[in-house]
């Protein structure tokens, strides 16, 4: 799942990036405040990446989602863009779970075949 996840999150890393580009050009918007409030997401998404596998983790990642599909309030393009990445954390958080659990139960299937059975005699 980590994998995935964090694919995912840095992805986002960049598309945040751009998104404050263009939030600049809003006049109404100091720089400043665009860059403090990406900023924020940026550093949240990276961190992000390392703490996926620990509780609370893909929670902060569905409301860096939830703030990634807002942030169209102010660059509308991220409204197809957050639900777009909305989707590929639930798909990286739903299909990273079952790969870890195929890798979990094939570690065991791999540990009891090399377990040393009765001895024929």
């Amino acid at each position: 799942m980590r994998t995935l996840c964090a694919s995912t999150l840095i992805g986002e890393f960049f598309v945040i990036g751009f998104a404050g580009l263009v939030a600049m050009k809003n006049p109404d918007l100091s720089m400043a405040t665009v860059w403090t409030v990406c900023g924020i997401a940026m550093v949240l998404s990276v961190l992000l990446c390392g703490m996926i596998t620990r509780p609370g983790g893909v929670q902060l990642g569905w409301a860096l989602q939830l703030g990634l599909i807002a942030s169209g309030f102010v660059v509308p393009t991220m409204f197809i863009l957050g639900v777009v990445f909305a989707g590929l954390w639930w798909a990286s958080v739903h299909y990273g779970r079952k790969v870890d659990e195929a890798k979990a139960r094939f570690a065991r299937q791999e540990t009891a075949a090399a377990a040393p059975g009765p001895e024929a005699g």
